[in-house]
């Protein structure tokens, strides 16, 4: 009985924070659903052979009107003083509250707006906008700066293909990125569009955040020192995520054969530091028999990285996943894949519900995830052929079972279908941890010794430069990306229902515990 509440909570408030975000349910609904619920629960009490099926029902809607409830608290309805001056050139007063977004022809800073500026008085707001400052311009973390602009509410756009190829046709035209709620998730509700940096005034904010930011940007010094370009660019996003400093054609170049997984924080680039962690703890004379050393250890990891990637959802649900994890290993328990994804699913979208039905990012990370349960061991059934040395089986296996598990949603959001993923990922991975490794070498060899670090840089740079290489070529061959065009969503949740239904039925034949 317990699991199933589990999975009646669950689905019930995942369904329900999805369901007001794209539709605003009233007050009225949300009443009906608890009245309904206590109906259920009296009933429950009452018909001792209904009693299972009242009780789940029950929970659900319970658990349906709470997530509508977290919706409309974390709706942003702006500030009324700056909603005012729309289209207006305006002067504003805050606080840098993430790390700036340094691109090539703009820096973009999220600023917490505490006051607004009408002649020289200045009247106080509360709201998040997203300044659009100059490139090169010089603003931290924690600072507070004044700036002019013309501010503007955010609009969505149309998305286009990823790259121009001999099959694209201009799939992207006709899909809409909700860009508005994407920045609402980030806690920003207008932009400042051609802004002038007036003043600038260095504060601290989050000490932690800033000690992460801080060695991050020290460690990819030390790889720039160690390393030339683009491998040091390469090495800094397999290993604290930063994904920036890997350039746009080569991002593209990544997407194209689907390699970028390589490049975010994800739950694969964790993974590989905890173990790492793990082997060292238990050769630690000190930490080997302390119970709780590995949970701490990981969590001091898992915390750093996640403050590192900027607090990216699809690195906090990698961190949640692998610390649940971590957790059960630690204490003997039986450790359920896919109810460790639906907490961390849930936790993920307590805390921020724009993510679940905003975030691309997070709707992929947590679809890949559920690809690498459900279909990662279905595959590797029939992929005896494949041999098992270097890990190729599993590699083969965790590909095809999670780029079927995003397809359908890749397909809708960006109509790409990247046709050799499968040997693009063969020839790569397997040589990740080790590039991962050597780079984290190179990195304080860097740091340490400045330009003297590049013969101890040189491993790194040969693996590195190799799948840098495999990714350009591959993504030059004839028809590496296909474009589709724009499809209603409908036909994605059908392709969902088919072939998740699939899966569940080769799992029933197998007479195996359902994999849920």
């Amino acid at each position: 009985m317990g699991r199933y509440v589990f999975w009646a909570v669950s689905i019930g408030l995942l369904l329900g924070v999805f369901m007001r975000s794209l539709v605003p349910l009233s007050s009225a609904f949300v009443l009906l659903c608890v009245l309904i619920a206590i109906a259920c629960f009296t009933l429950a009490f009452l018909n001792r052979e209904h009693r299972r099926a009242a009780i789940l029902m029950a929970v659900a809607l319970a658990s349906f009107a709470l997530g509508t409830l977290r919706m409309d608290i974390a709706t942003l309805d702006g500030d009324p003083l700056l909603t005012a001056q729309l289209n207006e050139r305006i002067t504003i007063e805050g606080a840098v509250v993430a790390e700036p977004d340094v691109r090539e022809g703009s820096v973009r800073l999220h600023v917490s707006v505490k006051n607004l500026f009408v002649g020289s008085a200045p009247s106080p707001v509360a709201a998040g906008i997203l300044v659009v400052a100059p490139a090169h311009t010089e603003v931290s973390y924690g600072d507070t700066i004044r700036a002019t602009g013309i501010l503007r509410a955010p609009q969505s756009f149309d998305t286009g293909p990823v790259r121009e190829t001999s099959s694209s046709n201009g799939a992207g035209e006709g899909r809409q990125f909700a860009y508005p709620e994407y920045l609402a998730m980030r806690g920003i509700s207008y932009e400042l569009s051609r802004a002038e940096i007036e003043s600038s005034e260095a504060r601290v904010g989050n000490p932690a955040y800033a000690f992460a930011i801080k060695i991050k940007h020290i460690f990819l010094d030390g790889l720039g020192a160690a390393l030339p370009e683009p491998a040091a660019g390469f090495a800094g996003g397999i290993t604290v995520g930063d994904k920036r400093s890997l350039g746009k054609e080569l991002s593209e170049d990544f997407q194209t054969v689907g390699l970028i997984h390589m490049v975010v924080l994800s739950g694969y680039n964790i993974t590989v530091v905890l173990n790492a962690a793990a082997w060292l703890i238990k050769r630690m004379p000190l930490l080997k028999h302390t119970r709780f050393a590995p949970m701490g250890v990981s969590g001091v990891i898992v915390m750093l990285f996640v403050l590192m990637s900027g607090g990216a959802s699809s690195g906090a649900r990698a961190g949640v996943m692998a610390l649940i994890g971590v957790y059960a290993r630690t204490n003997g328990r039986i450790f359920l894949a896919s109810r460790v994804l639906a907490a961390a699913a849930i936790l993920i979208v307590l805390w921020n519900p724009f993510t679940l039905a905003f975030d691309p990012g997070f709707q992929l990370s947590v679809l890949a995830t559920l690809g690498l349960i459900v279909f990662t061991p279905l595959f590797a059934e029939k992929l005896t052929w494949v041999p098992e040395k270097f890990l190729l089986r599993e590699i083969a296996a965790s590909t095809l079972g999670t780029q079927l598990a995003v397809l359908p949603l890749l397909l809708y959001q960006s109509g790409q279908l990247p046709i050799y993923a499968l040997p693009a990922n063969l020839i790569t991975l397997v040589v990740v941890p080790f590039a991962m490794l050597f780079s984290l070498v190179a990195g304080l060899a860097g740091i340490f010794l400045g330009p003297l670090a590049i013969p101890l840089g040189f491993p790194a740079y040969l693996l590195l430069e190799y799948i840098i290489s495999a990714a350009q070529i591959i993504a030059d061959l004839p028809y590496a990306s296909i474009s589709i065009g724009a499809f209603n969503a409908a036909w994605m949740i059908i392709a969902y229902a088919i072939i998740f239904l699939i899966a569940a039925r080769l799992h029933g034949n197998k007479k195996r515990p359902d994999v849920t």
